[in-house]
């Protein structure tokens, strides 16, 4: 029976919609869908093994315009639990007619997150034991340590009779031992920060080729990997304060302790059991009306071609083999032209949890203006901030602003709040471009 942890426990559906109402306004229908479908993969986890194989995610269609918070909904939803997550665009399957990329690179794409989100957080945990070997091998450049000749085997002893007994070699004095401490110290305090020094740094071969060829995007053979320690490392000399040395070896020295093998384990059933793969713009492949003809045949095709990964099988990647079963898959489109019933009924069945994405109203735009942690007015109080310029909004402008945005989404194409950036930038242009003459000025923004 697997245990969750016991950040994954805390997660009660209700905290996860109160976390989301940190950052996006409003969808509160999308944000308590994703929250139960968290919670039921926190469930599935403490399931004896065997149940738990049994129980599949349930999948999820957001259907909305665009910019109302579809994207950021999932991407905070993975930040939450540290889950592999990535975003892929349906169109990119079909950009290039009938064949399109390889269905399967979205998977390989995730199983690399999950690497490297798995490599930094080991890297993070060996940073001492890797600070402590870089300031080794610093104070070696600075003062090499005395070196030792090998000693005499007994044989030779033997042959070159008592004269060999006094070729013993010298053993390191103390001053020079005394030596290597003050510089510990000084290197420590930082005192030798700004001091030049000559290191030798290790360069990785770049050995590596694809495999091209349909069904193989994504896989490469790199040499270096294969031959491993067959193949000697190259290293070159830069020059560079102490400051950086310390940092570029105690980066190579942690690279070198991750153990990427125990990665690769952890890597791949965090990617197969947590992993969370967006897939925008799902409306682009879908056939209106069903004719299944010209474009219609490749989106038609494309389907198909996702369906098995989205009802669960394995992929192959450099990394190892991966099953999508438990992967979950949050799909979205604006579905202005096609609608979800235009997609083939086997993949319409794969996305059982259905949620509709309200258009964003002209106070909708005024909270996303003010509401949000790092909402849009903050950022700009920020930046100018860096100036020496404090920036004010009434509320009067807020509104205006909103109700601005909203008046251009209704004439114009609805791009939702990202239409928010297009009118702050015009309005704060002048301020923008002026701000280093203005450090100390106070710019209030009203009607």
């Amino acid at each position: 029976m697997n245990q969750p942890g016991k950040l994954a426990d805390a997660l009660t559906p209700a905290r996860v919609v109160q976390t989301l109402d940190r950052f996006i306004v409003g969808q509160e229908k999308a944000k308590r869908a994703v929250a139960i479908a968290l919670r039921n993969r926190i469930r599935r986890r403490t399931l004896p093994s065997d149940l738990s194989e049994e129980i599949a995610p349930k999948n999820i269609l957001m259907v909305g315009p665009t910019g109302v918070g579809k994207t950021e909904i999932a991407r905070r939803l993975a930040s939450l639990v540290d889950s592999p997550f990535i975003k892929v665009e349906a169109t990119k399957f079909t950009e290039v007619g009938y064949v399109g990329r390889d269905v399967e690179s979205m998977v390989r794409d995730l199983v690399e997150s999950a690497i490297q989100m798995v490599k930094g957080r080991r890297v993070e945990e060996i940073q001492p034991q890797a600070r402590v070997r870089a300031e080794e091998r610093l104070l070696d450049s600075l003062l090499p340590r005395p070196r030792k000749e090998p000693a005499v085997p007994d044989f030779m002893k033997a042959l070159l009779g008592s004269g060999a007994e006094r070729e013993e070699p010298p053993q390191p004095t103390e001053p020079q031992s005394g030596t290597r401490e003050r510089l510990r110290e000084m290197l420590l305090s930082g005192k030798l920060d700004e001091r030049e020094i000559e290191i030798e740094v290790a360069e990785q071969p770049s050995l590596g080729f694809p495999l091209m060829g349909s069904g193989m995007e994504g896989m490469a053979i790199n040499l270096g990997e294969i031959l491993g320690g067959m193949m000697p490392k190259k290293t070159r000399r830069r020059r560079m304060t102490v400051k950086e040395a310390l940092k570029v070896l105690q980066a190579e020295e942690a690279e070198g302790m991750v153990d990427m093998e125990a990665v690769t384990r952890e890597a791949l059933e965090k990617a197969e059991q947590e992993g969370i793969i967006f897939l925008d713009e799902l409306d682009k492949i879908a056939a209106a009306g069903g004719s299944g003809q010209g474009p219609d045949v490749s989106r038609e095709g494309v389907q198909r071609d996702l369906l098995p990964i989205v009802e669960g099988s394995a992929v192959q990647t450099k990394y190892g083999t991966i099953r999508t079963d438990h992967v979950l898959f949050i799909a979205a489109g604006a579905f202005h032209k096609a609608k979800p019933s235009d997609l083939v009924p086997e993949l319409q069945g794969r996305f059982p949890l259905r949620v509709e994405l309200q258009p964003l109203s002209g106070e909708d735009l005024a909270r996303i203006l003010v509401e949000p942690e790092h909402s849009l007015v903050r950022q700009y109080q920020a930046l100018m901030g860096t100036e020496g310029v404090e920036l004010a909004f009434l509320d009067d402008a807020i509104r205006e602003i909103a109700a601005m945005a909203a008046r251009m989404n209704q004439e114009m194409e609805d791009i939702g709040a990202r239409r928010l950036h297009t009118i702050m930038e015009i309005l704060l242009e002048e301020v923008s471009f002026s701000a280093p003459e203005m450090k100390g000025i106070t710019v209030t923004v009203d009607v």
